[in-house]
């Protein structure tokens, strides 16, 4: 067998895998889900069918519907990420709308008579979820001086802290004293805001096969107007788009074993690929988990991560982030001093009956059905993606639980296109900012399942984690480290294969 094919079949040794890997043994439960366990006949099936694919010559069977029964047909409007999963049953429907209601609602800061909407900040990245994820698809980097970084922050830390006990090779951080772990650049009337966001870029030329030059640019972030002092000295920043919400359920139903039996932290295949796994520890679950969500695979949950972005985006306290005040700092005594929207019937600004409200929204907005799917040049793009080896890393499919509580998700053949996992990406997309795990130059593979939508949903073209490339062909070639070699190929590919590969993505 070719090397660049080896990594799809990780999981069949993945057993000896987690054996060595210290601590990875010891997340393979998934206390979030109510899962019924699998059969013999079962696990046959799934190996069989998640197998990747060898015949190029026409689509696979399922694979016009990324998200299984969940998928959805494909609009031609800015609303094809705002569907509900299409094996919703009509009751539920009803908690899937009000939950996209949480989603759009507009804070208003205390103390306001509408008491269900008030609690916002005092510091602040945007007044709503849908202000960052518009229409629940990706954000992008300012363009332009008038235009406020709504969909994009930085996240910022210091080195050392606590280690929680049982995650191995844990790197410790902490929050920057003045300004917590995330700059805010919106307050409310009194309050000066932490920062002004700006970024410049430099760009660079890259001559592919043929002659054909493409332009990379290359961003240099500044925090600049810092409203309350200096950084500290030894402050890592980290600038982060807002990414898109559909599927997110599902990739919150695979098996943490499925994921992890692609671990390959030694790379014992060779092929130069060696996928670790975030474990974070769980505020949810009050445990080490694994990482699925954020660009570092930071958050373990849906509704963890959705519970952090309204504290630390919005300012907004629940019951896994009960601090009225958001991210204000114990520096910043006014900010925790202010009027906060916590002390009616409540209890918190968004109680647990909202929360779960929000979690089913962003656990069931749907993944679009695929489109051009047996197209000629798509399916030769698809041959080039395998061929080049991107499945090192953008692992087709996966098979969900079966799950109790959960129809949606339950026992659905997916096709997300990642691996859940972090990839050293070299240092051109390197943040230098560690999280939990993963080193200040390792990302989660982003699925990459309505991909080909972007311009439709949020109007651009702009990828990775800060936006900066303006196209999928640009995000292709910032890869570096341990897909330097898949990126090299891209270049000296002949021009008809790499379009063909662009196609291919598109039609995801």
């Amino acid at each position: 067998m070719p090397q660049k094919w080896t990594r799809a079949s990780k999981s069949l040794f993945g057993v000896a895998v987690l054996a060595a890997t210290p601590g990875l043994s010891d997340v393979q439960s998934d206390p979030h889900l109510n899962t019924i366990p699998r059969t013999q006949d079962e696990l046959h099936r799934i190996q069989a069918v998640t197998a990747p694919a060898r015949d190029f010559s026409g689509a696979e069977k399922f694979e016009t519907r990324p998200g299984g029964a969940a998928s959805v047909p494909a609009r031609n409007d800015t609303d094809a990420f705002s569907q509900p999963s299409g094996n919703m049953e009509f009751e539920r429907e009803l908690d899937f709308q009000l939950g996209n209601g949480l989603f759009k609602k507009l804070w208003v800061s205390s103390p306001s008579s509408t008491l269900a909407s008030d609690g916002l900040g005092p510091l602040y990245n945007a007044r709503s979820c849908q202000r960052c994820h518009i229409k629940d698809g990706r954000g992008h980097p300012p363009n332009g001086s008038q235009d406020k970084a709504v969909s994009m922050f930085l996240r910022v830390s210091i080195p050392g802290g606590a280690e929680p006990e049982g995650i191995e090779d844990y790197i410790a951080t902490r929050p920057d004293p003045t300004y917590g772990q995330q700059l805010q650049d919106f307050a409310l009337p009194g309050h000066p805001a932490e920062y002004t966001l700006q970024v410049t870029y430099s760009e660079h030329p890259v001559v592919l096969s043929g002659g054909e030059v493409v332009t990379l640019r290359e961003p240099k972030y500044e925090a600049a107007n810092l409203g309350y002092g200096p950084l500290h000295p030894d402050a890592m920043l980290s600038p982060r788009v807002a990414p898109q919400m559909i599927g997110l359920g599902l990739l919150e139903a695979i098996p943490a074993s499925d994921i992890l039996a692609h671990v390959d932290e030694n790379d014992a295949d060779g092929d130069g690929v060696s996928g670790r796994a975030n474990i974070v520890w769980s505020a949810e679950f009050d445990q080490p988990m694994l990482g699925r969500f954020g660009l570092k695979a930071g958050s373990p949950t849906v509704n963890e991560q959705s519970s952090a972005a309204f504290s630390g985006d919005i300012g907004i306290s629940s019951p896994l982030f009960p601090d009225p005040w958001g991210e204000c700092t114990e520096t910043q005594t006014a900010c925790r001093a202010a009027p906060h929207g916590d002390t009616d019937v409540r209890g918190y600004e968004i109680d647990m009956d909202a929360m779960n409200l929000v979690t089913f929204y962003g656990r069931n907005l749907a993944v679009p059905n695929r489109r051009d799917e047996n197209d000629s040049q798509v399916l030769r793009g698809k041959q080039v993606f395998y061929e080049t080896g991107c499945i090192a890393c953008h692992t087709p499919k996966f098979v969900t639980h079966r799950l109790r509580g959960q129809p949606e998700q339950s026992f659905q053949l997916i096709w997300p296109y990642s691996d859940m996992l972090l990839h050293d990406m070299g240092p051109g997309l390197a943040d230098n900012r560690p999280e939990a795990r993963a080193t200040g130059s390792e990302w989660r593979t982003p699925p990459l399942w309505g991909i080909g939508l972007t311009r439709q949903v949020s109007g651009h073209t702009q990828f990775l984690h800060d936006g900066r490339a303006r196209s999928l062909l640009e995000a292709v070639l910032w890869h570096g480290g341990e897909a330097q070699a898949q990126r090299e190929a891209v270049v000296a590919m002949p021009k008809p294969d790499r379009d063909a590969l662009v196609r291919f993505l598109e039609s995801l």
